[in-house]
């Protein structure tokens, strides 16, 4: 039995442009005669067009800088992967807790590479615009950005919180810097600043969580380990739990 392939050597021979769309025709038309008509599967109301909205948050957590942009480093340890991993823990405890949390980059790029609006050359110009913009597109209660410290002389160790100049904000710091006080066992005081782009932009309270100093051992120590992100994570959480069952 001779069998014929699939995929012959010799192809066979196609209609013409105009037999094709003669048929094309025809074949629209049978459908057409038979009471076919064209559907979409949401029908068009001019009066009540369809409107698209952004997922809002309890919390925002902004995993600082990443990308080109590794912030400060102890010979190839880069805040940036500290400052992602860390986030990833908190918003995952305080998802676990059911609030609300959305974390602006879960992987290693620049949220720069984002921006396309902004008018200015600054790379870091357009990075800090674009991490506000987020806070106010998503309609965040919360604002909490995660960093690094660093000691240029290398003699200082713990937490800082930084916070917006007004009262909710120096209230979620406090709250921040006090679980994390106790968590690293020392005593430190939350500081209000007016410097930072982010802490004068963003229209909710807002904080930025150094969360120890890089520069020294112990720190680094704690930074750099699985054990030790989990418990800043877990400090950063109860503060802000805290702030939240205080100003619900």
């Amino acid at each position: 039995m001779k069998i014929t392939p699939f995929f012959p050597h010799t192809p066979t021979r196609l209609p013409n442009a105009k037999r094709l769309a003669r048929l094309i025709l025809f074949s629209f038309a049978l459908l057409l005669a038979s009471g076919w008509t064209w559907r979409t599967e949401t029908p068009i109301d001019p009066e009540h067009p369809i409107e698209y909205t952004l997922p809002t948050a309890d919390v925002l957590i902004d995993a600082g800088h990443g990308g080109i942009d590794g912030g400060t480093h102890w010979n190839d340890v880069l805040e940036k992967d500290i400052n992602l991993e860390v986030s990833r823990k908190l918003y995952l405890l305080l998802r676990s807790k059911g609030i609300k949390v959305i974390l602006n980059r879960t992987g290693d790029y620049a949220l720069s590479d984002d921006n396309r609006w902004h008018m200015t050359r600054s790379r870091h110009r357009k990075d800090l615009s674009q991490r506000h913009g987020l806070s106010d597109e998503v309609g965040a209660d919360l604002f909490v950005s995660i960093h690094v410290n660093w000691s240029p002389k290398g003699n200082k160790r713990g937490p800082l919180v930084i916070h917006q100049g007004e009262g909710r904000s120096a209230m979620l710091a406090g709250f921040i810097q006090d679980s994390l006080n106790r968590q690293q066992n020392v005593f430190r005081l939350p500081q209000a600043a007016d410097q930072f782009y982010l802490l004068n932009r963003v229209k909710v309270p807002s904080v930025i969580v150094e969360t120890a100093f890089l520069s020294d051992a112990g720190d680094r120590k704690m930074l750099t380990s699985i054990p030790g992100q989990n418990r800043l994570a877990a400090a950063i959480a109860s503060g802000i739990l805290g702030y939240r069952q205080f100003c619900p």
